[in-house]
This record gives structure tokens, C-alpha cells and sequence, in this order.
């Protein structure tokens, strides 16, 4: 697989099938490397993923990330294959633990501990069959990993992390823990919003779904936000921190400072300042090709 330095985070599963084909042929045209599609309660990522593959040249497509608790690690590891080998080894394999309010509330399952559910997952993939045809390289996966001991397990069991939601600050830490060789592709969040009010107001109502999720709460304090830093919203101090807002110089810059910081792949995620929900900012993500 080329994965190449920059990606696109997106919710394509809110597109009609069409619509998401040329999107991702959009992408694949501005020269980004991968499109990352989510596993909320839409469309099935892997499903998708290969309609997305089908209709594409050189675009990797990768799941940030599927949910482990929705699928046995053998199914995974049948998927992974056959992706990776119908596209020419353009499909890289996210998967993580989600939050225990999607897992419970939504799925009716049992949320067990993340690293030690992560690592049995993990496990079983080793473990499971699959004798049909291979990509001429075994297929990459990483995994969703915010704290130390995730990382860790990216690190010894997997081609790398995919850190969400975090800043350049946690990349440091995460590329001290995950060593010089393994894959840090690391999610942020762009507003092209010189007006700074503007801007936050925006990250706030985009970060409506996510402050109330406890893995992500956690890792906000692990880097130096309160709790009174997720009241009404965020404080500018979280929307600053977690967003990257401004011209197009003021977002590329926070860009380079994930990858001074060792991100090897960055994938941006438009926030459309139009405020039109489902709507890719392609202004955004032209200036960012450019």
C-alpha cells in the first residue's frame, strides 16, 4: 500500500451511492491519498468501502473505523483480505473499540475494557482462517488509539494508530510510544473561518456529538484541557486546540505541526462553515491539495 502524507476524514454514508463514487473520484483528481469512512449507524463501512474501491483508480479507502463489537474477528479478517485483494492493496483496515454509550445504548452489547477487548480482537484475527485469494502483501491495520497503553498495543500488533479529535501535542506523544516505524495517521478537523467567533461557533456545534464520549474526554485532559474546558459547548481553549481554523496558511500550519510532531498521514475533516449539514467543503480541501 502507498499511503501517501495527506488524507480526507469523511461521512460519506450520508451520500447516495453515486453521489459518494464521485466524491471519492473528486478526491482521487485533487491527489489525496486515502478517503477515511466512519462505522457509526449508517452503512456498512466494508460493504461500502468496496463500492468506493470499485469506483476508484489510486484512491486508498480506509474505515475510521469499524467497530470491533459488530462483527468476530474472522469476518474482519475475510473482509481485509478480499478488499485488499480486489483492489490491488488500496483498502487499509481501521477498527476500534467505539464508546461504551454506541456499543450499550445503541447496539445492546457489553462494553468490555478497551485495551484488553482491543488485544483479544486483535488475537482472534491472528488466529482466524482464510484461505482465499491474497494481495501479493499482507493487507495494514490499524487501530483507533488515544491513550498510552492503545498505542502501545498499535504498536506491537498492528502497522500503526489512528488517532482522533487530538492535536499536534498528542501526536508527540503518541510517535514516543509508537517508536520511528510504525503508521500515525492522525484525523484533524479544518474550518476555512477567519472570523474567530465564526470559527468556534461552528467546532462547537460540530463537536456537539462527540464532548459528551468518554474516551474522548479523557484524552482531552490527558492533553492539558479541564473539565470546565467541555461546558457550554467548549471553551475557545478546546475548540483552539482540537480544531484547525483561519486562512489556508493558519490551517496548513497546524498540519505541519502534526508532522514535525511524527504524524505520517494526516487526514483532514472539513467542517463546511456554510453550516450546510452533509455538504464537503471542497474549497477547503482544493486550497489543502494545492
Amino acid at each position: 500500500m502507498k499511503l501517501g502524507k495527506l488524507g480526507v476524514w469523511y461521512f460519506t454514508e450520508t451520500m447516495a451511492a453515486t453521489a459518494a463514487a464521485e466524491t471519492a473520484e473528486r478526491i482521487e483528481s485533487l491527489g489525496y491519498s486515502a478517503l477515511w469512512i466512519p462505522e457509526t449507524v449508517g452503512r456498512h463501512p466494508l460493504a461500502h468501502a468496496a463500492w468506493l474501491l470499485a469506483n476508484t483508480k489510486t484512491l486508498n479507502i480506509a474505515t475510521g473505523i469499524a467497530n470491533i463489537y459488530n462483527r468476530e474477528p474472522g469476518v474482519t479478517v475475510a473482509a481485509q483480505h478480499t478488499l485488499a485483494e480486489q483492489s490491488g492493496d488500496r483498502f487499509l483496515l481501521g477498527m476500534g473499540v467505539s464508546h461504551a454509550p454506541l456499543v450499550e445504548g445503541v447496539r445492546g452489547l457489553t462494553y468490555g475494557k478497551p485495551v484488553a477487548t482491543m488485544r483479544k480482537y486483535l488475537e482472534g484475527m491472528n488466529n482466524s482462517i482464510y484461505v482465499g485469494p491474497k494481495a501479493e502483501e499482507a493487507p495494514k491495520r490499524v487501530i483507533a488509539a488515544l491513550g498510552p497503553r492503545m498505542l502501545e498495543l498499535a504498536r506491537d500488533m498492528c502497522t500503526g494508530a489512528h488517532p482522533y479529535f487530538s492535536s499536534p501535542d498528542h501526536t508527540v506523544m503518541a510517535r514516543e510510544i509508537l517508536g520511528p516505524e510504525a503508521w500515525l495517521c492522525v484525523e484533524q478537523k479544518v474550518i476555512f473561518e477567519t472570523d474567530a467567533a465564526k470559527a468556534r461557533d461552528l467546532a462547537r456545534e460540530n463537536a456537539k456529538t462527540y464532548i459528551g464520549l468518554p474516551n474522548y474526554r479523557n484524552n482531552w485532559l490527558r492533553m492539558g484541557l479541564t473539565e470546565a474546558d467541555f461546558e457550554n459547548g467548549g471553551s475557545d481553549k478546546f475548540v483552539d486546540t482540537t480544531y484547525a481554523w483561519g486562512t489556508q496558511q493558519q490551517i496548513q500550519k497546524r498540519l505541519d505541526e502534526h508532522f514535525q510532531a511524527g504524524a505520517s498521514h494526516v487526514c483532514v475533516q472539513p467542517v463546511n462553515p456554510n453550516g450546510i449539514p452533509g455538504d464537503l467543503h471542497w474549497h477547503a480541501l482544493e486550497e489543502l491539495a494545492s
